[in-house]
Order: structure tokens, then C-alpha cells, then sequence
């Protein structure tokens, strides 16, 4: 189907990082994942950002990391919302932070930066003319993005109350489900999703996944990771080195083959294979 691909309220729908040199970023992931780029940015704007695609269609963003105040070097996950001056108040309400008001870019849509009271950041996105990420899922593209957080009971209950988020203990992991979100996904692009999960034997609820809950240990810092999907995890982690990253680490489990990569600039990902059981 070739209907655009959207995103309901609560369904993360966007993911971009900021980088030191944007001139080293596009050739990095060009390289790794066949990335082209459109800047999107007017001409002398203070900095510079660029919509990375795949087949000509949107899969994350790039930007100067002087374009927001000089923000980390990192993955940042956006996640949907119909009107983001009102989900502040939800946020905040609930015990989040706002780090920057609903700011407008462009047609595109609108942005805010929140953080969950743990201190992992996350963005609001209100669409206007940009959707959120057009293909997904497959080889070069995101997969999914995964809170880490020291205390995965009460981030449960801060984010449920933001966003309306069911986390469920799949017995392999923490999964967010978003109630609907699959009823959507078959009514707008893909009709086939649940017979393709049940011809590989997803848990229950899998077409309602947004993302995964991931406990870390004192001295680990809650934040949000992004994971891409790869074809081959050795031949995406060979490219890694040879483009000039880092592979951080290798993992395997009974679902995936991945590597934790460090970008030239220093952004964490997953690399991930899907390797499902036989």
C-alpha cells in the first residue's frame, strides 16, 4: 500500500540525533544504512537539519548540535501527540519536566522536549505537514525505541498516565502496547499485520508494540535508546568499523542478533537482526 504512514496519540512516531559534524554524520550512516539526505533547514538559519531517507521516504532526522543550545550528542524518540501545548500540562502534572515549550517548526509540525521524573528525556511531536517516520521496520530503518530506566514500576505508571501506555511482562521483556495501534496499522497500510505476527508466533498484543522497558542497575543512566533494524548484524557491524564508529558490544537472544554501536560522534544505537525461532 502506498498510503501514507501515521501516527495516533501515544504511538512514538519520530526519532533524530544531533551531531558534531553533519558532513561525518551523512557519510556514516549513508554508508551503514543507504541513508539519502534532504535539508530542510532556509538557507542562513543558525543551523542545519537534515531528513534522512530510505527509498526516497522519511526515516529520522539529523541536525547541527548547535541548532538546539547545545544539546547531547544522542538518539532523541518523539512520540505522537494531537495538540503538544496540552500534553505539557499532562506531563507535568504526572511528575515530568518540560525542557522546551511547544515550539513550531515550520509546516512541519511542532516539537516539545520533556523528561520523565527519572531524567530520561523524550519529545513531544504534533504533525503538521512531516507524519513521522515513513517506512519502518525493515533493513536501514527503525525498529523500535526502548525506555532504560532504574525503576521500571513507577516509569510504568508515569508514562501509562501520559500517554494511556499497557506495559506487559511477555516473559523476554517489558513491552509497551499502545491499545488500537494495530487495528490502525491494518486499516492504514498494513492489512496483513496479524496474520504475519501469528505465522511467527508473536506474543499476544504484539500488533499494539511501541516499544520496550528495559531495567538498568545503579550507575546506569535512565534514558531512551533508538534500535535500528539490520539485515546481517556482522556485516552491519564490520561497516560500523570501517565507517569510522564503534561497535560497543554484540548480543544474541531466542528473537534478535545485535551490536551496540557508537557513532564518529558518540550517539548510542542497536543495530538489530530478527532472528525468530524456527
Amino acid at each position: 500500500m502506498n498510503a501514507s504512514r501515521t501516527y495516533p496519540q501515544g504511538v512514538p512516531s519520530w526519532v533524530d540525533t544531533s551531531q558534531r559534524d553533519l558532513d561525518v554524520a551523512r557519510r556514516f550512516y549513508g554508508g551503514l544504512f543507504g541513508w539519502t539526505f534532504e535539508t530542510v533547514t532556509p538557507p542562513g538559519a543558525p543551523g542545519e537539519y537534515v531528513i534522512a531517507k530510505l527509498d526516497g521516504r522519511d526515516v529520522g532526522g539529523l541536525s547541527s548540535s548547535g541548532d538546539s543550545g547545545g544539546e547531547s550528542i544522542a538518539w532523541h524518540t518523539y512520540v505522537a501527540v494531537d495538540d503538544a501545548q496540552a500534553q505539557i500540562a499532562v506531563v507535568a502534572k504526572a511528575g515530568g519536566s518540560v525542557l522546551a515549550e511547544p515550539a513550531d517548526a515550520g509546516p512541519a509540525g511542532r516539537s516539545a522536549v520533556c523528561a520523565d521524573p527519572w531524567g530520561a528525556q523524550f519529545r513531544l511531536w504534533q504533525a503538521g505537514r512531516r507524519l513521522g517516520a515513513q517506512v519502518v521496520n525493515m533493513p536501514g530503518a527503525w525498529n523500535f525505541s526502548d525506555l532504560h530506566t532504574s525503576d521500571p514500576a513507577q516509569a510504568a505508571a508515569f508514562y501509562s498516565e501520559v500517554f494511556g501506555w499497557v506495559i506487559d511482562d511477555v516473559g523476554f521483556g517489558s513491552m509497551v502496547r499502545v491499545p488500537g495501534y494495530g487495528d490502525h496499522l491494518q486499516a492504514t497500510i498494513d492489512p496483513d499485520i496479524y496474520a504475519r505476527q501469528d505465522a511467527v508466533h508473536s506474543p499476544p498484543g504484539f500488533a499494539d508494540a511501541v516499544g520496550w522497558v528495559v531495567p538498568i542497575g545503579p550507575g546506569s543512566v535512565p534514558h531512551w535508546h533508538v534500535t535500528f533494524t539490520v539485515a546481517d548484524r556482522d556485516a552491519t557491524a564490520a561497516a560500523v568499523s570501517r565507517l569510522g564508529g564503534e561497535v560497543v558490544s554484540t548480543e544474541e537472544s531466542e528473537w534478535t542478533r545485535t551490536a551496540l554501536v557508537r557513532d564518529p560522534s558518540g550517539a548510542v544505537f542497536t543495530a538489530s537482526q530478527f532472528t525468530p525461532p524456527s
